[in-house]
């Protein structure tokens, strides 16, 4: 028991990928257990009223309404990636040129600064009203409020990315009569780059934290704008379908992180000494 305890609180220890696993499972399934108890009986002696949380079995009985062809769910999730990945295509062009910039030359972080002061202090739910001033309420405006959404995110991190490359690389490279140019292109982006990749795959993220924020408005189709329909029509036989949509989305965005993930473990090989 004494071992199982200090092997349990190892600092910095290696576990190995199934092991990795069962650690993840256990507090899912206590969270599932704790619902199931809360939930259990009938609606009107349960621990926690239906209107509040539904129960695991009022969600199995919503999912055949959740993908009838009124719901056009495929349509709905087909158009919430697209304006994620447009809105986080366009952050992403601008916020990693400008963040390897503002990382690598002192002055072109110093000019900018102020850029990175504001984005961290900005709240991003006031940008919704300020994109519908600029853009209307129809697609543009969804856009660009993600691309503002991720841009805040992305550029801090590329810059900090860029800023962690270690002086012995740079210094290295004077050595060798390397010009300015070539230590930003040969040394810094490359050394900088799996940081600057896994700041991508949060910043794509951050698409899935606001996309119902910008669905919510103008929006006839995509996960937010059922979301919204569920939220609108309130009543008890509502919230399992909002819970159900809710679910729908982390499992999306945990299927497109493993794809992130996969990705990096194929390009940054080296990094994993594979």
């Amino acid at each position: 028991m004494q071992k199982m305890f200090k092997d349990f609180f190892g600092i910095r220890d290696e576990v190995e990928g199934k092991h990795a696993l069962m650690f993840a499972l256990i507090p899912l399934a206590l969270v599932f257990i704790l619902w199931f108890i809360v939930t259990s009986g009938e609606r009107s002696s349960r621990i926690m009223p239906a209107a509040i949380l539904p129960s695991p079995m009022d969600l199995v009985n919503v999912i055949p309404k959740l993908f009838s062809p009124e719901k056009k769910l495929g349509e709905g999730i087909f158009m919430s990636m697209q304006r994620i990945v447009v809105g986080f295509s366009i952050a992403a062009v601008v916020a990693v040129p400008l963040g390897i910039l503002m990382g690598a030359f002192i002055r072109i972080e110093k000019m900018f600064s102020t850029v990175l002061l504001v984005g961290a202090y900005l709240p991003i739910p006031t940008i919704v009203p300020l994109t519908m001033a600029w853009c209307g309420v129809g697609e543009e405006q969804k856009i660009c409020f993600l691309a503002i959404a991720s841009f805040v995110y992305l550029l801090p991190a590329v810059v900090n990315a860029v800023n962690d490359v270690d002086d012995i690389f740079i210094n290295t490279g004077y050595t060798t009569g390397a010009t300015k140019w070539q230590i930003v292109t040969k040394i810094i982006i490359p050394v900088a780059a799996p940081k600057i990749f896994d700041a991508l795959r949060m910043g794509f993220g951050v698409g899935f934290t606001w996309i119902i924020m910008a669905e919510m408005i103008g929006a006839d189709t995509g996960i937010g704008y059922l979301l919204r329909q569920a939220q609108s029509r309130g009543g008890i036989d509502n919230t399992p379908m909002v819970f159900a949509l809710l679910i729908l989305i982390i499992l999306i965005a945990f299927v497109v992180d493993f794809i992130w993930k996969f990705a990096y473990n194929q390009i940054f090989r080296y990094k994993e000494g594979k």
